[in-house]
């Protein structure tokens, strides 16, 4: 199952409203379960820079089935994932990518934000899949 290109619409406006209301401007990507690009949009005047990132932080969610904070903590020197950054032709292993989970407890994708901290990015990521209906995925080892 993959996210739908109307979920994806709904979660890049409501992910724009939200930059909006804190005043910032981002990239956001939404890729389906396999990881391929769904939807992406740049806001005015967002970083160039950003158009990558926010493309990786969703596919890195979607990878590992977990926000790319999580997957940063675990990523620090002689932590459990030290050096996946590497892997997949690079990841981004710090907030603003978070997957997309049906209700099913399935992933169907992921959403990825980047153009401001990484405190706004995961906030504006965040509201992009609420609206969706997220839900966490099942046990993993390595969310701890």
């Amino acid at each position: 199952m993959h996210v739908t290109y109307e979920q994806a619409e709904m979660a890049i406006a409501a992910a724009i409203e939200e930059a909006t209301r804190i005043n910032t401007q981002m990239c956001i990507a939404v890729v389906d379960s396999g990881a391929d690009l769904k939807a992406f949009v740049r806001m005015n005047n967002a970083w160039v820079g950003s158009v990558d990132i926010a493309i990786k932080k969703a596919k890195t969610a979607c990878f590992f089935g977990m926000n790319t904070g999580q997957i940063g903590e675990l990523s620090q020197p002689g932590g459990k994932l030290y050096g996946i950054e590497h892997s997949n032709d690079g990841l981004i292993t710090f907030p603003g990518g978070i997957p997309i989970v049906d209700e099913d407890g399935v992933l169907i994708g992921a959403i990825g934000v980047s153009g401001s901290t990484v405190e706004n990015d995961h906030q504006v990521a965040k509201a992009g899949v609420e609206v969706i209906g997220l839900t966490d995925l099942p046990a993993h080892p390595w969310r701890t």
